[in-house]
């Protein structure tokens, strides 16, 4: 839409110094004559400016650019643990309590009255049709070639171009990557990974009896130094980094660090997996690029969903398997993995018919937005010096807060049905001991969310007296 676009060139403006903190908008008469568009497309730009924070309304007098929130000061983000990486064995069974209702602030999701299922319906009604007698064979283990060719041509638009016979249809992000840890890896073998590191994560290795390396988190990214000197010692066998928008943390790795992690994953031939459930979920106008896009001798396998960007109960995701593709697919056909034929060809109709990015620039909006809405609160509410996490992409908050007894808010939150993910969930180290992850994709005006969010917040501020 041309008002969103407008916007757009309005917050790179004002994220680049261009229109200063508290500086007057021009007239919505004169914006559209700057812009030659109608009076309506510029009175809904502003209007969406302002329901994002951007910029604040006075009556009487016009639009003027928001002060932004205090976070945008670096030293009030939650601070990265230096350590020295070595190897561990990961925890079993998980931290939390997988009785208490997951909704809405633990499992990262968005609420589900954003799905499209009038347009999804409608695919999957013209996929049953097209299918015919088709509907008795068996799906083939690499996926229906229309929707290998749909992703092919939709991920051509961020200019990352790979062929449809490269990739492999799965069960979701994380069966994509459980497949990857077997052809790569063998039991006892130890796989590197993002501290902290999302704990669904963390439990697929400790079931796979694979050990792992904590990698130290950065601003950039991840520390590449210590990553390099294990690959040297040959201390890993692997790794497995989410790259872009990090479960849990909300950063992703710089352009430079992701093709230097490519660099070293060549350079040492150890396979690098690379989960991007979250790619497609950037706040930004520009998304991101995968390590994937660097890499050209096949280290790199790269795993996606629409499990975070549509919904999770369609458990389909996909594999770019590298120089790995064959031992990739002997592995699923040995298991019988053949994804079910209809929901695949409903997908693809989805994506072709331009469904699928409009959904995505929807929700893309939504969650700026909540990301906004959810920091402002939490600011106002939580103990004074909490450090919340600046994410451009994703669903959660990394949340900081000093004295915080997180197995006290755990047994608490427990016992008054709150779901609430702590941070010694996301390591093997017993660190993140004052921090603990929220999901921001539901509204906080909903009087559910906001009830729960408060009992939460009371419980926080118990926990960080005691």
């Amino acid at each position: 839409m041309r008002y969103i676009q407008l916007a757009t060139q309005c917050v790179q403006q004002i994220e680049s110094g261009q229109l200063a903190l508290h500086a007057k908008m021009p007239s919505l008469r004169k914006f559209k004559q700057l812009h030659n568009v109608s009076m309506t497309t510029a009175l809904n730009c502003y209007q969406h400016l302002e329901s994002l924070g951007w910029l604040v309304a006075k009556a009487q007098s016009g639009y003027y650019v928001a002060q932004q929130s205090p976070l945008m000061d670096q030293s009030s983000r939650p601070s990265f643990v230096s350590f020295t990486s070595s190897i561990t064995k990961p925890h079993l069974p998980a931290i939390y309590n997988p009785f208490v209702d997951p909704c809405p602030l633990g499992i990262a999701r968005y609420d589900p009255g954003l799905i499209p299922i009038d347009k999804l319906q409608g695919s999957f009604r013209r996929a049953m049709k097209r299918q015919g007698n088709h509907l008795s064979h068996y799906p083939a283990p690499q996926g229906e070639p229309v929707l290998r060719e749909s992703l092919s041509d939709h991920f051509k638009r961020i200019d990352f171009h790979f062929s449809a016979e490269d990739c492999v249809i799965t069960h979701g992000c994380l069966d994509a990557i459980r497949s990857a840890i077997e052809i790569i890896t063998e039991e006892g073998d130890a796989v590197a990974i993002s501290s902290p590191c999302f704990s669904g994560l963390l439990e697929l290795l400790g079931v796979m009896k694979r050990r792992v390396v904590e990698i130290p988190s950065v601003q950039e990214g991840i520390d590449l130094d210590q990553l390099q000197k294990q690959m040297h010692l040959g201390s890993i066998k692997a790794g497995l980094f989410c790259t872009s928008h990090m479960n849990p943390q909300g950063t992703s790795m710089t352009p430079l660090q992701k093709q230097r992690l490519v660099e070293l994953a060549t350079h040492y031939k150890i396979p690098i997996i690379e989960d991007d459930v979250y790619l497609e979920l950037g706040y930004k106008k520009v998304l991101p690029l995968p390590a994937k896009h660097w890499d050209t001798e096949g280290y790199i396998l790269w795993c996606g969903s629409i499990s975070k960007t549509i919904a999770a109960g369609y458990r389909l995701g996909w594999c770019l398997p590298g120089r790995y593709l064959q031992a990739y697919l002997q592995q699923r056909l040995f298991a019988n993995q053949g994804i079910t034929s209809p929901l695949q060809l409903a997908i693809a109709d989805f994506i072709q018919r331009g469904d699928y990015l409009n959904h995505l620039k929807k929700i893309r909006l939504h969650l700026a937005q909540q990301t906004l809405q959810f920091t402002t609160y939490l600011q106002q509410n939580l103990p004074l010096n909490s450090k919340i996490s600046q994410p451009a992409g994703g669903f959660v908050l990394w949340i900081e807060v000093d004295n915080l007894n997180t197995f006290r808010l755990r047994k608490l939150a427990i016992e008054k049905q709150l779901d609430v993910r702590i941070g010694e969930s996301f390591s093997t180290l017993g660190l993140y001991k004052h921090c603990f992850r929220l999901n921001i994709g539901f509204k906080i005006s909903a009087s559910e969310i906001e009830l729960k969010l408060k009992q939460l917040i009371t419980l926080v501020n118990t926990c960080s007296k005691e």
